[in-house]
């Protein structure tokens, strides 16, 4: 097994008034040559968005581009006349393909909105965009890993690209193991809250953990804890 850690605090961040950012990966104005990208994951963003502000609109291509919100509420809007609400347990993909356009802006006027934005390598480039979103609630999650995002389950949204997307809500000393979706894949672990330790690595809240070569790994929460997985190729075929 390879393993690559990123402790919450080596994060690249940017603060712009409206806007505070953690970048796992190189983003913007943060470059780190170690930190391009985990297979096909490029971007992992932790944001935080001031009441009433957000991203205006802007365009994308070839990108399939997942937010997750964790606290309050994103408004997207989009050139294919997509008008949205965004909410907290929600999960949203927007796969930009050919070229899209879209804005994501705080809902609210009385309060911060902390999300997840994850940018993944599409498997096949130039398609025609398209957009889900669908509410996977906590207690479907508990003490279980449940899959939110993958290109063979209608039980999730789906993406264009051979990755699975996972969250879990773990109670403190509850053990499980990962079983890697697809041969050649590796998983990037994000702790959402709490304490867990992947095989012998320990891991806080907001740290990651690139997972390759290999097909299983076992999770333990050490406190009660909140789980984010990425099951992505680890070659990128651009």
């Amino acid at each position: 097994m390879k393993t690559v850690i990123h402790k919450a605090n080596t994060r690249g961040h940017a603060n712009h008034g409206w806007l505070y950012s953690f970048h796992t990966f190189s983003f913007a104005g943060y470059y780190n040559a170690e930190r391009i990208h985990f297979g096909a994951l490029r971007v992992l963003n932790d944001d935080t968005v001031k009441a009433g502000m957000g991203f205006g609109k802007h365009p994308h291509d070839n990108m399939e581009i997942v937010s997750i919100p964790l606290f309050g509420d994103l408004h997207h809007k989009d050139s294919t006349g997509r008008d949205k609400i965004i909410r907290q347990h929600d999960v949203q993909i927007m796969s930009a393909g050919s070229g899209i356009q879209h804005s994501e802006t705080n809902a609210n006027h009385d309060k911060d909105v902390k999300f997840l934005q994850i940018w993944v390598l599409p498997k096949k480039h130039n398609i025609e965009p398209r957009y889900d979103q669908k509410s996977f609630l906590p207690e479907d999650r508990i003490n279980k890993i449940l899959t939110v995002v993958a290109p063979d389950d209608e039980n999730a949204i789906w993406i264009n690209q051979d990755a699975w997307f996972s969250l879990a809500n773990l109670s403190k000393d509850f053990t499980t193991q990962y079983s890697i979706h697809k041969k050649g894949n590796g998983v990037y672990a994000f702790v959402i809250k709490g304490d867990i330790t992947i095989n012998d690595i320990a891991l806080n809240e907001r740290d990651g953990l690139g997972i390759s070569e290999t097909d299983i790994f076992n999770i333990t929460a050490n406190s009660d804890a909140e789980l984010l997985l990425i099951d992505v190729p680890m070659e990128i075929n651009n």
